[in-house]
């Protein structure tokens, strides 16, 4: 049976976001979810869909792993 070895997703959103000095709304506002999603995507309570990722990355002109990093634990 594999091992199983999980991770943790971290991103720039906050970074990225202060750079275009733009709010936390309007940045939920330009990919169509709520501001609350965009506060807990910045927090790492939540991740993101492939979807929203990918119309993140659209927003910020950027690849996805410019904006979204994988670190593998253990």
């Amino acid at each position: 049976m594999a091992d199983k070895t999980y991770g943790t997703l971290h991103n720039r959103l906050a970074v990225l976001r202060a750079e275009n000095k733009w709010s936390q709304k309007e940045v939920a506002d330009r990919v169509g979810v709520s501001r609350q999603t965009i506060v807990s995507l910045e927090n790492n309570r939540y991740n993101p869909s492939l979807k929203l990722a990918f119309e993140l990355a659209y927003l910020f002109e950027c690849d996805i792993n410019d904006i979204f990093r994988y670190e593998k634990e253990g």
